[in-house]
């Protein structure tokens, strides 16, 4: 078995938060108890998906907020926040004020583009401004910019009874460093190194360049990404990259849970032979099996030998009991067969 280039530094998760429409409090309070049996079980990261107008988490800043309070050590992340929906000033308070109410434990990962489905949510979002809203990389260069302590006004000083100041407000120290961009492209990877920010990298990719006709080796392409990144970020081959795959061990599973994971795989496995869509999104295939196959099949992947940093993706549509038992393999099992130790 080939070993990996960096030690595992720093084991995580991802997780969608779904609910049902009748009864959303009971998915919301499954999310903060899984965070919560992250914690306990010494995971480092807990990351949380962003859904707009579907049954998962519409408001990540608010469930972070809320876990921050329930948890003492867990760093909680976004994989990522859509910029296409916000308000980056806005924004930018928000994240600074969970980050101190968190003592310094948030990790927001954003990305551009217009909104999914736009034309049919943009009347909605912005109904004066639609056709006027940019969705370029200037957006999140702007939420850098007030995460960082960069003037957002002209003005400042007392006006009556009140103090003005022309950053946002709060700041919150090291936010500025705990950004993440989530990029499957080179484009994407090279701004996000250009402008000092971390590089999430996740299960989807783009087949670009000479990728495009004839080699569809997702592990490569990540690989060619997290290069890309790293030559272009100031810190180099140190720059922080976190890996996300699906992988779902099966340990400690019942008979009935490793027949369902495994369905589940099969269902998704056709997508990962070829480029998807007109963006020619190749998808990873999803892993399941014991910590000790998939801890053979990772080491064998050329990107995930590349990181020291991970944050596995919980597979859509399970029940709560199936992410114990994942969570609980991943941290007993799994973690320790990728060199992984768990925080105290």
């Amino acid at each position: 078995m080939p070993p990996t280039s960096r030690p595992l530094r720093k084991l995580g998760f991802l997780t969608i938060g779904l609910f049902d429409e009748a009864d959303p409090r009971r998915g919301h309070e499954s999310t903060l108890e899984i965070i919560e049996l992250g914690e306990r079980l010494g995971f480092d990261s807990a990351w949380l998906r962003h859904r707009h107008l579907q049954y998962g988490i519409s408001s990540p800043v608010a469930v972070m907020a809320a876990a921050s309070q329930r948890t003492r050590r867990i760093e909680l992340g976004t994989a990522v926040i859509p910029l296409g929906w916000e308000n980056p000033l806005r924004l930018a308070e928000d994240l600074a004020t969970v980050d101190i109410l968190s003592g310094g434990r948030i990790n927001p990962g954003v990305s551009v583009g217009p909104p999914m489905h736009y034309d049919q949510v943009k009347e909605a979002l912005y109904p004066d401004t639609a056709d006027a809203e940019d969705f370029s990389y200037e957006r999140v260069r702007r939420l850098l910019d007030f995460v960082r302590g960069k003037s957002a006004t002209d003005f400042s000083g007392i006006e009556g009874f009140e103090v003005f100041s022309d950053r946002v407000q709060p700041q919150s120290p090291g936010l500025g460093r705990r950004m993440w961009y989530g990029g499957g492209s080179l484009g994407s990877a090279r701004w996000a190194g250009e402008n000092g920010m971390n590089f999430l990298t996740s299960s989807v990719v783009k087949a670009e360049g000479a990728y495009r006709e004839t080699d569809f080796d997702f592990a490569e392409i990540q690989l060619s990404l997290i290069r890309a990144f790293r030559a272009a970020h100031p810190d180099g081959d140190a720059a922080r990259v976190s890996h996300g795959l699906v992988v779902i061990p099966t340990d400690s599973a019942t008979p009935q849970q490793r027949a369902k994971y495994e369905e589940f795989v099969a269902r998704r496995t056709p997508r990962t032979a070829s480029p998807q869509g007109p963006a020619r999104l190749l998808f990873a295939p999803d892993i399941v099996g014991t910590s000790e196959e998939i801890a053979e099949q990772l080491h064998a992947h050329a990107a995930f030998r590349e990181v020291d940093e991970v944050a596995f993706a919980l597979p859509f549509t399970f029940e709560h009991e199936d992410y114990v038992q994942i969570l609980t393999d991943m941290a007993t099992e799994l973690g320790p067969a990728l060199g992984w130790q768990p925080a105290a």
